[in-house]
């Protein structure tokens, strides 16, 4: 499995806006300066994150971007899913293994079963607040997810 730049992407802007939610909304050209990334990259972001509920857009002279919730309801396999679409480390479970012809006596099925399940616990146990709080833990705290 690699996360595609739209996916890694998606996940620095939503910190950026969980790290500035205070600020009120924030604008896509601030996100971008702070990321080092394209302004017109993360133009191409927005609808699917806009249509996802996770964000909420305002338009005008104070427009910009805000989280739609806290960042400790955003997980980061939920982000992941909505730009990468399926985090199936394999084919037939990203569509529905029961519809595989192979499903019924495929020895390695449990296998790629399990590695999903793992991807997605470990990645739908971290949220946004995480990494941020993670971010700005001092070393000596020995903070891991």
């Amino acid at each position: 499995m690699k996360i595609s730049t739209k996916g890694r992407y998606a996940l620095r802007m939503l910190l950026d806006l969980a790290e500035h939610r205070n600020e009120g909304f924030i604008a896509l050209k601030d996100i971008a300066e702070r990321q080092d990334i394209s302004k017109k990259y993360l133009e191409q972001i927005v609808p699917i994150l806009n249509k996802s509920d996770i964000l909420v857009s305002n338009r005008g002279f104070q427009g910009g971007y805000q989280l739609a919730q806290e960042p400790d309801q955003i997980t980061v396999g939920e982000i992941l899913r909505l730009t990468e679409g399926s985090l199936a480390p394999v084919a037939c479970l990203a569509s529905n293994a029961a519809n595989c012809s192979r499903s019924g006596f495929c020895e390695t099925l449990p296998v790629w079963k399990g590695l999903n399940d793992v991807i997605n616990k470990y990645l739908d146990g971290i949220t946004l607040a995480d990494i941020v709080e993670q971010y700005h833990c001092t070393e000596t705290d020995n903070y891991v997810i």
